[in-house]
């Protein structure tokens, strides 16, 4: 027995010495690293045989070679990456990609005047990368931002050349401006049209008053802050990134034909009206125009981009230069933009560095007819629109202006030119201590050239322009915006770790200054060759010439502190004293701070051994913000000639006009800021080892001292009079959700899922003097009432609830004078008639909760890009069928509205009876603007490696994408998407108008192919 024991033992060892040397093998292990999002190869990536100080590196292309025994695992970092663990299992070919860190905590995102890991963050702050934006074929990064973080609504427009309105959490002010600050590397700006989105790095948005802090006076609606490309030390890379589509138009309204729209307005006119048709038989010419065929056209779109980049221990460089061409939808429209881009570090010594990140844009914009659409929408269809060279004559009809001669006879055009830079010097005297000067440059020249071309009528005939629309002399109308800001920082930052404490501190002081020369002139008779559009080759005594211009000033000091315990507490607090003056001198000055805790949970020694949790961080914080942003003289009084003043009026009335001296306007020369107080209370976490991560923010956001217009007694002689002053509280309360997913199958598949939430409340609180703010007059009524406990611009209406059926009913209503198939209008007082007591509020545009759903799969060369967005809660007023009939009785009518009105033998409608006039205010206009849009959808493909080593390129990849493939909404209008403003109405009552629907650009959808190809 202990000879079979003794050969068992003596087997067994020399198997598992066998064992031992086979896996113990070495074998010879290569592959290629590159980036999972956009396949590119990774150099200096390193790679580590777990357990033993043996590793190496790809080299330029992303290539490596390692000897690793067979059972071996190799650890992959690189720093911005997420490290991976790869087993060797006897593989001699192991291709690897990375994903970003942007889930890692040890990301860096931008922050004001610095930057900072994301786990040492007590501000709520978010970041897009680069690369996510330009995926997208739009013109500006806010754009490609819709849907991406939580909180941040983005209202497009499909029109080229325009600026989306942006709002971080809320409408945060009535008149004082509400979008955020723009930060450019350093510059401060309110308009980004001129970042080419390639050139981007990052976008940072400050979202809470801690965060946003250090910028003071600028930030209380938040801060964007866009950091653009940079190149770094070693082999030159060239890249081009292109794509080519075009844009159409979607979720047209379909208007009444000919016959739909002959037998609308005869039976409103016969039955209802003067007891005749309004169209006879003599009128008809045959056509059956579609009016926004006529004006429409599918918009051509491009954009290319060329960047070169590199560099050395001692100098960086990366230099670009993009052209992007956006044909709009409307005839005649189109952008063309031209943008090159210098980026460059010098390390003059270890201790000295400058920096230059210069940019210059050219644009020309032939701009969009403001009106055409809406004047598309009431034109008649039995006009012809064009026949050969002569227009339908839409005006000699009793109709609105034939628009596609509105288009046609007018060249609007713009020419920007613009050059923004920031150059700066960082000396580190000492280690921790850099001391920092820079100076952000910002010179924007605009020239304006509009003509309108002179053309004659023939008032016989419809097919001929004329009527209203004539004009039998040239107009020309030019003007030159120049404006210049600069602004100046110098700061100093100090970094100390002392065992368990870290410190940050920063302290400085800035100053800026804008100066602006606007010049306009106009004159009639011009010329029609475009070489003689000059004011002077206008007939004599026509010209006109008017020069204006602005010039405010604004300095801050600023100081913040960051310090961390031992990675588990965390405090931010920083404090700003700024100084304008858009205010008189006893009000210019004020102080901001700021503060902020965190609270890092599973750094905690009793969260050591939980494996739930990769992260977990309580976040709490409170700051002060300011606004300023008015008109930069409303605090002084001017006089103004040859205004009325009244006199000799008996109690009640205002006298008999004299023309003389006088103020034109009361002021309020003790103006100040107005005041934002912001408490934020915030948490982070990630499971499963950061692949399920997110946060959720619940914030109170109050605005005191907001600026409004309070109107005076007529007693002080002018009955239109109205003075600016401190005199509202405004506040938004909400919760921010966001939740990310990223995972691997196998080393084929790859996803990530991410969805956001948002919720706010907006409330206007105290209206001092009780006067409610109302909107500008639409159709005879003002549609908006911003009033106390009510959102700005809230819709002030009467409310529809029915349709009137027979005498009977009408005979029991406040509405004696009505007609069966009349709109029955609520008698909230119960006063017996329908009178402006009636009116109640009825919600506002803005949504009660917007949503982001975004996602990318990739299976090896294959990648597929999605992004939702989504809006409920707002409501839409559509005034477009609100002024259908004002002082014209042949406007157009909506088919669906014709096909369903109100008649004996259709009773059981929601539409009205045919009418030709107006009708009042009222929530028969008012419809839901909830929508949900697949704003992007991307299918790419990279060409395998091995295919692209012999020629020397380093990628590339093509790639299909469509944006706003399909929206569902039940708008019946052109988009539920509203701009803030409404052409030709008072431009600071943007936010108390904003869902009012009557010159809106249709939406667009866009379908292009591109390829991205690096060198």
């Amino acid at each position: 027995m202990k000879k079979i024991f003794t050969k068992l033992s003596v087997l067994t060892m020399v198997g598992l010495l066998f064992m031992n040397a086979a896996f113990a093998q070495e074998i010879t292990v290569k592959g290629v690293i590159t980036d999972g999002s956009d396949k590119l190869p990774l150099p200096g990536v390193s790679i580590q045989i777990k357990g033993t100080q043996k590793g190496t590196t790809t080299d330029a292309t992303g290539t490596y070679a390692i000897s690793a025994p067979a059972n071996a695992t190799l650890v992959i970092s690189s720093i911005g990456y997420t490290s991976r663990e790869i087993p060797v299992n006897n593989q001699t070919t192991i291709n690897i990609s990375l994903s970003s860190a942007a889930q890692d905590l040890e990301q860096v995102v931008v922050v004001g005047y610095g930057t900072q890991r994301k786990k040492d963050l007590t501000g709520s702050i978010s970041q897009v990368k680069g690369e996510e934006l330009s995926r997208q074929p739009v013109q500006t990064p806010t754009q490609a931002l819709q849907g991406k973080i939580a909180g941040v609504q983005i209202i497009s427009s499909g029109e080229p050349n325009t600026s989306p309105t942006v709002r971080l959490r809320g409408t945060g002010s009535i008149l004082g401006g509400a979008n955020p600050l723009y930060v450019v590397d350093g510059v401060f700006t309110d308009d980004i049209k001129n970042i080419n989105n390639a050139d981007i790095v990052s976008v940072d948005v400050l979202k809470d008053a801690s965060a946003a802090a250090i910028y003071g006076m600028r930030a209380a609606n938040g801060v964007i802050l866009i950091t653009t490309k940079k190149g770094k030390a070693g082999e030159n890379e060239i890249s081009y990134d292109a794509n080519f589509g075009f844009r159409q138009a979607t979720n047209m309204v379909q208007m009444a034909g000919a016959n739909q729209y002959t037998g609308y307005l005869n039976e409103a006119n016969k039955y209802y009206g003067s007891g005749t048709d309004l169209i006879t038989p003599s009128m008809l010419t045959g056509a059956n125009t579609d009016w926004y065929d006529a004006i429409l056209q599918k918009g051509i779109m491009s954009s290319q981009n060329l960047s070169l980049s590199g560099g050395s221990e001692k100098i960086n460089y990366f230099i670009s230069a993009g052209l992007l061409t956006d044909e709009g939808i409307q005839v005649g429209n189109k952008y063309n933009r031209f943008t090159l881009r210098v980026n460059n570090e010098y390390n003059i010594t270890k201790k000295l560095k400058f920096s230059n990140m210069i940019s210059y844009t050219n644009g020309k914009n032939k701009g969009a007819v403001a009106d055409a659409f809406t004047n598309a929408y009431r034109s008649a269809p039995i006009i012809p629109s064009k026949i050969g060279n002569q227009y339908g004559n839409t005006s000699l009809f009793g109709n609105v202006s034939n628009p596609l001669l509105a288009i046609d006879k007018i060249d609007n055009t713009e020419v920007q030119n613009r050059i923004q830079g920031n150059f700066a010097l960082d000396y580190k005297p000492i280690e921790g201590l850099t001391l920092r000067s820079a100076i952000g440059l910002d010179l924007n020249y605009l020239k304006s050239t509009n003509f309108g071309y002179p053309y004659l009528s023939d008032l016989s005939t419809f097919v001929v322009a004329g009527g209203n629309q004539s004009r039998p002399n040239s107009t020309l109308s030019v003007g030159k915006a120049d404006r210049m800001t600069w602004i100046w920082d110098n700061t100093a930052t100090y970094t100390k770790t002392i065992d368990k404490h870290n410190f940050t501190i920063l302290a400085g002081v800035t100053a800026e200054q804008l100066k602006g020369n606007d010049m306009t002139g106009t004159a009639r008779d011009v010329p029609v060759s475009k070489d003689q559009w000059y004011l002077s080759a206008g007939s004599g005594g026509s010209q006109t010439v008017s020069n204006t211009g602005d010039k405010y000033r604004r300095q801050s000091f600023l100081s913040r502190i960051n310090y961390g315990y031992d990675n588990r507490y965390l405090l931010t607090a920083s404090y700003r004293y700024d100084g304008t003056s858009k205010f008189g001198k006893d009000k210019r000055w004020d102080g901001f701070p700021s503060i902020g805790l965190a609270w890092n949970i599973t750094n905690e020694s009793f969260m050591a051994d939980q494996k739930l949790f990769s992260n977990l961080k309580l976040r709490a914080s409170y700051g002060l913000l300011g606004n300023d942003n008015i008109e930069s003289s409303l605090y002084i009084p001017t006089a103004t000639n040859n205004l009325p003043y009244y006199f000799g009026g008996t109690p009640g009335t205002l006298g008999n006009p004299s023309l003389g001296i006088r103020l034109q306007d009361l002021i309020d020369n003790q103006l100040k800021w107005e005041i934002t107080k912001e408490y934020n209370l915030g948490l982070d976490f990630a499971f499963l080892n950061n692949r399920l991560s997110g946060s959720i923010d619940v914030y109170d956001k109050k605005v005191d001292n907001a600026l409004i217009f309070v109107n005076i007694p007529a007693i002080f002689g002018d009955p239109d009079a109205r003075v600016l002053t401190n005199a509202a509280n405004v506040s938004n309360k909400g919760i921010e959700l966001g939740l990310n997913w990223s995972d691997e199958i196998g080393t084929d598949w790859k996803y990530s899922i991410g969805a956001n939430m948002a919720y706010n409340q907006n409330k206007v609180n105290d209206l001092k003097g009780g006067q409610p703010l109302l909107g500008d007059l639409i159709a005879e009524y003002r549609i908006t009432k911003s009033d106390n406990g009510n959102p700005i611009g809230s819709y002030f209406l009467y409310e529809k609830i029915g349709i009137f059926q027979n005498q009977a009913q009408i005979d029991a209503s406040a509405q004696p004078n009505a007609r069966a198939g009349d709109i029955i209008y609520k008698d909230r007082n119960n006063n017996g008639i329908i009178d402006d007591g009636d009116r109640t509020f009825f919600g506002s545009y803005q949504p009660k909760y917007t949503y982001g759903l975004n996602g990318s799969l990739s299976y090896k060369e294959f990648d597929l890009n999605f992004g939702f967005t989504a809006s409920v809660g707002g409501k839409i007023y559509n005034a477009k069928k609100a002024v259908r009939g004002i002082n014209q009785l042949t406007d157009n009518i909506e088919a669906d509205v014709a096909r369903d009105r109100w008649t004996p033998n259709n009773p059981n409608t929601g539409e009205p009876r045919a009418y030709t006039g107006i009708l009042p205010a009222s929530t028969y206009f008012l419809e839901k603007g909830d929508y949900l849009r697949l704003n992007n959808l991307t299918l790419g493909y990279t060409l395998p490696k091995a295919l692209l080593d012999k020629a020397k390129i380093r990628n590339i990849r093509l790639f299909l994408t469509a944006q706003n493939l399909f929206t569902i909404t039940s708008y019946t209008g052109f988009t539920p998407e509203m701009q803030t403003s409404i052409p030709g109405t008072v431009p600071e009552n943007a936010n108390i108008n904003q869902g009012v629907d009557l010159n809106s650009y249709p939406s667009t959808r866009t379908f292009a192919f591109g390829l991205n190809v690096g060198f």
